[in-house]
């Protein structure tokens, strides 16, 4: 991430719109169970809204940097692991639910996009939830990505890529610039 964007999500502006607007849409009517996983967390804004949430939650974030900042923070009811979520280093069937929370742009390809996709079905428990929120294309998404890698998701074509990794009963919703996903291992 380019250093304006790197800032941006750490700022209070941001953790702002989380906890104020973005979170309570994307986790109304969301059973997440008792051991959550969550995405590409970053700098884990978006951890220190869901740890309140769940009982467990495990932090998968790519960035070692990133991973080992937040892991001495973290504590408690929260476990970081450093790794990449196209290659998840856990056992099948464990979670309860996995959220992806306005990342997805920054995996390079529509093909690993995919494979997280398809991780992500792996190792959530049967009847459990895929929960995923991110960025619809915009001027501003584009300026703030700039030197950044922002490969957008498609909200017309998400539900067909989610249901070809094995989910069920997927959900499409759009708002103003940003829409979710949600979808059930069966």
């Amino acid at each position: 991430m380019n250093t304006i964007h790197r800032l941006l999500c750490r700022s209070g502006h941001w953790r702002s719109v989380l906890e104020d607007k973005m979170m309570p849409w994307v986790l109304d009517g969301q059973d997440m169970g008792d051991n959550v996983l969550e995405i590409g967390p970053g700098p884990g804004l978006t951890t220190d809204i869901l740890r309140r949430r769940v009982p467990c939650l495990t932090a998968l974030e790519i960035d070692s940097r990133l991973a080992v900042s937040l892991a001495a923070r973290a504590g408690g009811n929260v476990r970081v692991v450093q790794g990449d979520a196209t290659a998840m280093p856990f056992p099948d069937a464990c979670f309860s639910a996995a959220i992806s929370l306005t990342m997805l742009h920054h995996v390079p390809s529509v093909e690993l996009q995919d494979k997280l996709f398809a991780e992500a079905w792996r190792v959530l428990r049967p009847g459990g939830r895929f929960v995923a929120c991110d960025s619809r294309k915009s001027f501003v998404m584009t300026l703030l990505h700039t030197g950044d890698t922002m490969v957008l998701v498609d909200p017309e074509t998400v539900g067909g890529r989610l249901e070809r990794a094995g989910f069920r009963e997927v959900r499409v919703q759009c708002v103003e610039r940003r829409f979710k996903a949600t979808a059930v291992r069966r």
